[in-house]
């Protein structure tokens, strides 16, 4: 059994965490697993934006800890280095818009892994929680560079120390996450913005979130210079002709992802 499905649906692929019965925690194969998916989804053409989804109840509850215990296991150096970590990476670095759609409780790694997406929505009776202070650990896979940035410094410093439980609504309130939606509209709600996406111009949003990468560590007169140099990319890309062409001839475009 596939521990990462993959489901493609015109422009747009979703990628299920298939653990179920462990709430989709990650074990090793899992997190190997988990960057094929994405590595595929980079290399095809015609994946135009990508979602990651969990199967069941669970968006993701973190590490296995049976694993991580296990005297035999990879231990945590290995668990980061070649499972967290690269996955993080991958999915900040790929070209194309990632969607989280957090179905159900996101906690530990599986809270950070969402939160490093692009656009992240949840749906109403999900929560998000960095579960590392309950037992002795730090928060990782990205959670100490990507949650201060989004909520604050003081405010995620409480949560990642006290390990408190986020709703999807304070999540949305504190600016965590994009949106939240009702149980019973979540999976339309899902499939209205993976479509939506992927029939923008891709390209320009992979340069878009190229920049915002940039913007993490650059000065301002290193930005505007990163800036520059993406604007160029985008104004020499057959989207931007379209869009203007468009735009002129008073009908809808048709973007490419080029």
């Amino acid at each position: 059994m596939s521990l990462i499905t993959y489901q493609q649906e015109g422009g747009v692929v979703y990628l299920h965490l298939n653990r179920p019965d462990k709430f989709n925690s990650f074990n090793r194969p899992m997190a190997l697993e988990m960057q094929e998916q994405i590595d595929k989804c980079g290399a095809d053409a015609s994946v135009r934006a990508v979602v990651i989804t969990g199967t069941g109840k669970a968006f993701c509850a973190g590490q296995d800890l049976q694993e991580a215990i296990d005297p035999n296991g990879p231990g945590l150096q290995r668990i980061l280095s070649e499972g967290y970590n690269p996955i993080i990476e991958r999915i900040r670095t790929l070209a194309k818009p990632v969607i989280a759609a957090v179905n159900g409780v996101a906690a530990g790694a599986g809270a950070n892994i969402a939160l490093a997406c692009d656009i992240v929505i949840a749906t109403e009776s999900a929560s998000f929680i960095q579960a590392f202070s309950k037992i002795g650990l730090i928060p990782d896979s990205g959670g100490t560079y990507m949650l201060p940035r989004l909520i604050g410094f003081q405010k995620a410093s409480a949560l990642m120390m006290l390990g408190d439980k986020v709703s999807a609504q304070e999540a949305e309130r504190i600016g965590m996450i994009y949106r939240y939606y009702t149980d019973a509209e979540f999976g339309e709600k899902v499939k209205a913005l993976a479509d939506q996406v992927s029939q923008m111009p891709t390209k320009g949003l992979a340069l878009t979130k190229k920049a915002l990468n940039a913007g993490l560590v650059n000065t301002l007169d290193q930005q505007l210079a990163e800036e520059e140099v993406l604007q160029i990319q985008a104004g020499n890309s057959y989207d931007y002709k379209e869009g203007v062409q468009a735009f002129l001839e008073k009908r809808a475009p048709q973007f490419l992802g080029k």
